[in-house]
């Protein structure tokens, strides 16, 4: 299957000569939730950035549903598939529920009205809270709508930066509930996530990131059962093994 979402050998920072991500290469295939974990100024929120095109890599190679689009401005990314949910600043405080939805909808307005109508099947608490202003949401009604904006572009793939930052446990368990969802509706999801364990267990397959470059990858569950990053990452725990994981080889680079 090809990857909706993939890099090889990406590098980049942010400045011309900065090289934060050190030759990273990833992918996720449609209906895929693939995770990124790793220590803090690993690169990974990064490596979003440079996808997205928030950032112009330095070298290496982007490509979403098989298009190259290394060095793309960002609107031309989200035109060919890709949508992105970064960490911070991801709704407009001051706009209503029903307003931010419209605000993800820009690239095609005469569908606005029937993909809200389809945001508010989705996640009904939008729907209940849609003439509501977004600062007055709770952290997880926020990512969930940030989520649903992005959705609203009918992307192939979204890239989701720290989605549970600041989240109560059960508000983050709820936030990854919707996303393992999203990706059963066929996305490929590629996702920074600070919660390593709560979210490799929801995951299909993960990557570890140490100073910009792959450190190991492979499926979710033998990510997590890897003694060296239960104890790096994971503070030695263990977890259940994810549904959808598929059964692979790892492939380690030493660093």
């Amino acid at each position: 299957m090809s990857a909706l979402i993939q890099t090889e050998g990406l590098v980049g920072g942010y400045s011309a000569a900065e090289r934060i991500v050190k030759g990273v290469s990833m992918r996720a295939e449609a209906g895929e939730l693939v995770t990124i974990i790793g220590p803090n100024g690993a690169g990974k929120s990064t490596a979003l950035k440079l996808i997205s095109g928030l950032l112009r890599p330095l070298e290496g190679v982007v490509r979403i549903d098989g298009q190259d689009v290394t060095g793309h401005a960002p609107q031309e990314i989200a035109r060919a598939g890709l949508g992105f949910v970064p960490q911070e600043r991801n709704v407009f405080g001051v706009l209503s529920v029903q307003e931010n939805l419209q605000m993800g909808c820009l690239f095609d307005k005469a569908a606005t009205a029937a993909r809200m109508e389809a945001a508010f099947g989705r996640f009904p608490m939008l729907a209940e809270k849609r003439r509501i202003s977004a600062r007055s949401l709770s952290g997880g009604q926020r990512q969930i709508l940030a989520m649903a904006m992005a959705l609203m572009a009918r992307p192939r793939a979204l890239l989701l930066d720290e989605p549970s930052a600041g989240l109560s446990p059960k508000a983050a368990q709820e936030l990854f509930a919707d996303i393992r969802r999203i990706a059963a509706e066929g996305l490929a999801i590629l996702m920074v996530e600070q919660n390593a364990l709560e979210a490799l267990a929801i995951s299909d397959r993960a990557y570890v990131l140490v100073d910009g470059c792959n450190h190991l990858d492979g499926p979710a569950q033998m990510v997590a059962d890897d003694p060296d990053i239960r104890r790096l990452f994971l503070g030695g725990r263990t977890t259940q093994p994810p549904a959808a994981a598929k059964r692979e080889q790892i492939n380690i680079n030493e660093v």
